[in-house]
């Protein structure tokens, strides 16, 4: 990749080692065809789903006992590599992003395989565009079986596609994206009241979280821009006013609105903040500027020990999950316009990922715990996500500002005068 250093003070030796790091990233996803296992997969195994007898929490215990083993034990039941389209989504906006920089043919080539499959592998299930995961999915809340779109999913994939608008003006990815608002409101449920509304997360359940509910009204206000639908806008406003109004008076948000659903971690933080910037950039609204602010503090004042580690709870350091490592350096490079400190951290979080957690082969590991690490190669949840860092950080230091970042210019220190 021809990315050479400028601005930000950044090094050359930093970008160097960000730049290998991703080539030896990419080696190994070419090698496994970007194929790969999940931490929530063991149903996928033809033996693990019979055994589950129709138990609900049963099907939990399997899966948790597969995604906490150290031992992957999938190929012992019968459990194989495949793709993940969330993390297709992932490697389609990579890919874009890398292409910006290299202009390879070989990146061009890979957009269109990624950005095609998704087209072609949507849920069938539904009219509506909209994708979930290829494993059976029990938890406390309620059991989607393999295929059930979700929100979180659906949204990330319909940003890579509008990316790949962008880039390329195929109308395709706008029809899918815009059918994607379609899903969100017609299938999901919601929760109205006089703050706002709220988001489902599947059409089966009725479970409302934030994160995903900031994903929804971040998607609904970019095709809005898009498309000129003001009723789009208008819907989004009121998910991104319901999960403001819950945020807790020291910047933080809790995961969901049920009890269960209370806990305050890293990287969900990180998904509110981002999408909430990306709902007011494309909104035209900063109404929500110094709650934008008020969560980042406490997420860079929490969520982090003095050497800089990425906590998993804000009084929880281990384990030390590698979707924190990379939802990290992500959002520090997104405030890199209104925090000086942030892009720093940014990339020492990334020479610091790939130093202690990056195989020789390639590979990131999932966890490292406080008596023992978990080095399986999951692809959705570490490879695609680092992927996607170390992408971004990339193209940080090629054009010197990051790229989503162009409307975000209030300076930190404005906003803690407020």
């Amino acid at each position: 990749m021809a990315a050479s250093p400028r601005k930000n003070g950044l090094s050359a030796p930093s970008g160097a080692l960000i730049e290998q790091s991703l080539g030896r990233l990419e080696s190994w996803l070419i090698s496994q065809g970007y194929k790969g296992v999940d931490p929530f997969d063991a149903l996928r195994s033809p033996v693990l789903s019979r055994l589950r007898f129709n138990s609900q929490w049963l099907g939990v215990a399997w899966v948790q006992l597969f995604r906490r083993s150290p031992i992957n034990l999938r190929g012992l039941f019968g459990i194989k590599p495949a793709y993940n389209a969330k993390g297709m989504g992932l490697f389609l906006a990579s890919y874009i992003r890398k292409f910006r920089i290299t202009g390879s043919q070989e990146d061009r080539r890979r957009i269109d395989f990624f950005g095609d499959w998704l087209l072609e592998n949507r849920s069938k299930a539904f009219q509506e565009a909209c994708w979930g995961y290829n494993f059976d999915w029990p938890n406390r809340a309620f059991f989607a079986p393999a295929g059930t779109p979700n929100i979180v999913s659906t949204v990330f994939i319909s940003h890579a596609l509008l990316d790949r608008y962008d880039l390329l003006g195929k109308d395709e990815d706008l029809v899918a994206a815009r059918s994607a608002c379609d899903f969100l409101m017609k299938r999901l449920s919601s929760l109205l009241d006089s703050t706002g509304e709220c988001f489902g997360y599947t059409p089966l359940d009725k479970r409302y979280v934030h994160n995903a509910n900031l994903l929804g009204a971040s998607l609904l206000a970019r095709v809005s821009r898009i498309t000129g639908e003001e009723s789009l806008k208008a819907r989004a406003t009121r998910a991104a006013s319901f999960t403001v109004a819950r945020q807790h008076a020291d910047g933080s948000w809790p995961y969901g609105i049920n009890a269960a659903d209370a806990f305050v971690d890293n990287f969900h933080t990180g998904y509110n903040l981002e999408a909430l910037m990306d709902y007011a950039r494309d909104a035209h609204d900063n109404s929500f500027d110094e709650n934008i602010m008020r969560g980042y503090r406490y997420w860079k004042e929490a969520f982090f020990t003095t050497d800089e580690l990425p906590r998993y709870y804000s009084s929880k350091l281990y384990p030390i999950d590698i979707h924190a490592v990379s939802q990290t350096i992500l959002t520090f490079l997104r405030f890199s316009e209104r925090d000086p400190e942030a892009v720093e951290r940014a990339f020492r979080m990334a020479e610091w990922a790939i130093a202690n957690m990056q195989e020789k082969s390639g590979y990131f590991d999932f966890r490292i715990g406080r008596y023992f690490r978990n080095r399986i190669a999951y692809i959705r949840w570490s490879q695609a996500w680092m992927f996607r860092a170390l992408t971004e950080c990339c193209l940080f230091i090629c054009d010197g500002v990051h790229s989503t970042a162009q409307t975000d210019r209030t300076d930190m220190k404005a906003e803690d005068a407020h």
